[in-house]
């Protein structure tokens, strides 16, 4: 489309932040490089703020001047002293200075802003400060002057050092410290304000001097607007309506065409608060973009049953809740539980750990050769079963101490052999005492 907008950073390209140099027509404050297509549109923004027009209904209210005193104590403690508004009210903030303090009435219409002081006390030095505001042009300026109170007479003086003005004054007597500004924003009303706001538009074609340039279109904060140069060219550029309102005075060119191409100046004027700037555009235009036909595609035909339309699913939405703490008890909470199993795991562990050493601690006291064999019966003999006996209980040892090392299961081949070699020791003691009761035929 031959009427999209480019905008101003599409290829724009910051050269230089001027201040300081000026001519008859403001300050130059900023310059740009911009660069449009043939046949588009292209918008020179020219942005201030101060600027906007808010006409000045409470005439007591837009300017104010303000003393305060900073006291050379070891507190340095700053303070109001008194403050006055263009209507001539004055407001002394402290009962004490309530007749020995004040400013003159006129001071809004002459320029002198002095502050008057009636029987100077020993409380009174200090820096004082003379503040100028003016709410409706974001003015602000300020002037200090030190004051010091002697009790000789002899050492009063007046200097400059290096910063402010230096009072010495003797005790008792009455002083004027200075603060006068005789600017017009500061003494004149606002009569016609709206007349004394204006923006114009100039522009200088390539190899035009500056002071040949042609105007294109002013504008006043009344809603007075002055179109110049062709109809064509008046219809091609033009500023909002809403301008001073909303402190936009950005330049509209429609349809660039190669002629528009030039330096293109914005100036700012408002004569009543003293503002005079100027901004520069220095516009290219480019040869136009060939756009690229598409051929129309034929859309898909669908049949009855694979309407895209017609088999729609409304999926309802997915919904997460997220829960967030509000309370750090949280955090400890969660940390609690953390602990808890935490505990609860080495509660296990050592349990297992007891438990196993339990069951090797039985292993080991089950020993096959701790177990007591049932006792044997023993026969007494008269006579010479002593050897018999002392044979068999030699031969029964043998037996155990020969199977220490065995296990279970030759424990129970050591029980029955034990048996035997009790039952062959019987034997052999009856066969005993069978010989000896035969009778001896020597």
């Amino acid at each position: 489309d031959m009427n999209l907008a480019v905008p101003l950073c599409a290829r724009a390209l910051f050269l230089a932040q001027l201040q300081g140099q000026s001519d008859g027509s403001g300050v130059v404050v900023a310059m740009y490089n911009i660069s449009a297509s043939q046949g588009s549109q292209a918008v020179l923004q020219c942005h201030s703020q101060r600027m906007v027009w808010t006409q000045d209904r409470l005439k007591d209210r837009q300017r104010v001047v303000h003393w305060d005193l900073l006291r050379s104590g070891p507190d340095h403690a700053m303070e109001r002293v008194i403050d006055m508004f263009s209507a001539g009210d004055q407001r002394i903030y402290n009962g004490y200075n309530q007749g020995r303090i004040n400013m003159p009435k006129t001071a809004f219409k002459d320029g002198n802003f002095s502050l008057v002081i009636k029987d100077v006390a020993m409380s009174d030095k200090g820096i004082y400060s003379c503040n100028l505001h003016h709410h409706y042009c974001h003015l602000y300026e300020s002037i200090k002057v030190q004051l010091n109170v002697t009790k000789s007479a002899r050492k009063e003086r007046r200097f400059w050092d290096g910063q402010k003005a230096v009072f010495v004054v003797l005790v008792g007597s009455a002083v004027v410290l200075p603060c006068v500004n005789r600017r017009p924003i500061w003494t004149e009303g606002n009569s016609q304000e709206d007349q004394q706001q204006v923006v114009h538009w100039d522009h200088q074609p390539p190899g035009v001097r500056h002071d040949r340039a042609d105007r294109l279109i002013d504008l006043y904060a009344s809603g007075e607007r002055r179109h110049y140069g062709p109809l064509f060219v008046q219809q091609k550029m033009n500023i909002s309506a809403t301008a001073f309102s909303q402190g936009d005075f950005s330049l509209i060119i429609s349809d660039i065409q190669p002629l528009d191409q030039g330096l293109y100046s914005c100036h700012l004027h408002h004569h009543y608060c003293g503002l005079h700037e100027r901004r520069i555009f220095q516009l290219t235009v480019t040869p136009p973009v060939p756009q690229i036909p598409q051929e129309p595609t034929d859309e898909p035909q669908y049949l009855p049953n694979e309407d895209p339309n017609t088999n729609m699913v409304e999926v309802p939405p997915h919904v997460i809740n997220v829960i967030l703490p509000e309370q750090r008890s949280h955090f400890l909470q969660q940390l609690g539980y953390i602990l808890a199993t935490l505990l609860l795991l080495a509660l296990i562990v050592l349990a297992v750990v007891l438990l196993t050493r339990h069951r090797k601690r039985q292993g080991q006291d089950f020993d096959p050769r701790k177990v007591e064999s049932p006792p044997l019966p023993t026969v007494t003999y008269v006579g010479h079963t002593s050897c018999v006996k002392k044979e068999c209980e030699r031969s029964i040892p043998e037996v155990k101490s020969s199977n220490q090392e065995e296990t279970k299961l030759d424990y129970k081949n050591n029980l029955l052999k034990e048996a035997e070699m009790s039952k062959l020791c019987s034997q052999k003691a009856i066969d005993l005492d069978r010989e000896m009761e035969k009778p001896s035929w020597k």
